[in-house]
C-alpha cells in the first residue's frame, strides 16, 4: 500500500482515469460497430464524421495509437465509398 499523501491521491486519479478511458473506447467500438453494419450509404455517409471524430479524439489523448487511429478510419471510409 502506498505510504504518501500524494501517492494515495495517484491510485485514486488512476482508477478514475482508466474507467474513462475504458468507457470511450468502448463507446468509440460501439460507434465502430454500428456504421460496418449499417447497409444505406445515406445514413453511414452521416454517420461517417462522428466516427471518425470520435476515433480522431482518442488518438489525441492516447487511448489509442496514431497508426490504429489512422488504420480505422481508412477502412471505414474505404467502406462507405464501396457502398
Amino acid at each position: 500500500m502506498a505510504n504518501h499523501k500524494s501517492a494515495l491521491k495517484r491510485i485514486r486519479r488512476n482508477e478514475a482515469v482508466r474507467l474513462r478511458n475504458r468507457y470511450q473506447h468502448k463507446t468509440v467500438r460501439n460507434a465502430i460497430k454500428k456504421l460496418r453494419s449499417e447497409e444505406d450509404k445515406k445514413a453511414a455517409e452521416a454517420l461517417l464524421p462522428t466516427v471518425v471524430g470520435m476515433i480522431d479524439k482518442l488518438a489525441k489523448k492516447n487511448i489509442i495509437h496514431a497508426n490504429k487511429a489512422s488504420n480505422l478510419k481508412s477502412k471505414l471510409m474505404s467502406r462507405v465509398a464501396g457502398m
